[in-house]
Formats: C-alpha cells, sequence, structure tokens
C-alpha cells in the first residue's frame, strides 16, 4: 500500500478549439481560469480551471481527431463532479442553453445525477450524494475507522 496519497488534484482534458471551451467551461459551467501556462516558443500549452481550492481542470490546446473517444472506450470514462442540488443545477444548465447528453435520474447506486458532454463530447457527471447510497455509507464507515485507529494509537 501506498501511503501519502491526498486526493485528485487535477483532471486534464485535451481539446481542439481553446476559445470555444474556455467559453463552456468559463463562461457557462463558471469555472474560473487560474493560469495559462506557455512553451518557450510563445504557444499556448494548458489553461488551468478552478473546480475548488484543491482541485482544477487543466484544459490543453491542440487536440487530434473529431470528438472524446466513446463511453465504451479504454481509458478516461468521465469526470464526475458533485453538486448540492442537481435539480438546481439542471436548470441553470438549461437557461445556459447546455443540453443533457443523459436525462436526470437516480442511479443505480442511489445518486441523483445528470450528464452533460463540452464541445468536445468529453463527459461529466454532475452528482448529488444520496446519505442513504453505497459510497456516503463506505465514506462514514471510512472515518469511523480512521477516527477508531487514530484515537488507538494516541
Amino acid at each position: 500500500m501506498i501511503y501519502g496519497l491526498t486526493g485528485l488534484g487535477h483532471v486534464a482534458i485535451r481539446v481542439k478549439d481553446i476559445d470555444v471551451s474556455l467559453d463552456f467551461y468559463e463562461n457557462k459551467l463558471g469555472f474560473e481560469e487560474m493560469l495559462r501556462l506557455y512553451r518557450d516558443n510563445g504557444d499556448l500549452w494548458l489553461v488551468y480551471l478552478r473546480v475548488n481550492d484543491e482541485q482544477y481542470i487543466e484544459v490543453f490546446p491542440y487536440a487530434v481527431g473529431d470528438e472524446a473517444q466513446p463511453r465504451e472506450a479504454i481509458g478516461l470514462n468521465h469526470v464526475c463532479i458533485t453538486v448540492d442540488d442537481v435539480d438546481d443545477v439542471v436548470r441553470q444548465l438549461d437557461a445556459a442553453g447546455i443540453p443533457l447528453i443523459q436525462p436526470l435520474v437516480s442511479g443505480d447506486d442511489g445518486n441523483r445525477q445528470a450528464w452533460i458532454a463540452d464541445p468536445d463530447g468529453n463527459r461529466f457527471e454532475l452528482m448529488q450524494m444520496n446519505r442513504e447510497c453505497e459510497q456516503y455509507k463506505a465514506i462514514q464507515r471510512l472515518r469511523r475507522q480512521r477516527g477508531r485507529a487514530a484515537n488507538q494509537a494516541n
């Protein structure tokens, strides 16, 4: 087991048209641009977008191909963004002209979810965690176990 892994820092997404993608991520979804990095020759290398103070989306220009791989392809399948109220987020998406690629549902795991795609077809799950779902129960179980282990260590 590897110790010291503390969280998911960022997800990197390659896009064809940086301006179209940044319009989607910044102006429609509301992620704030943090910084841009450039190569030695002056070409844009990547743009960092803030999800929260510890999680980011890296957007790399110059993608090849027409769109993201299909859902069943090997590799990254989707990015999940947690939300407080998925119904409210879906209303905001509709107002911003962002269509759902799958309808709002309660998933098999008990969480409510909506799905969108960026202009290149990269898929995003917008998930409202249910306190009765298996993930929430597992999180609570792990917190209790860690709390007990910390108490025993003291």
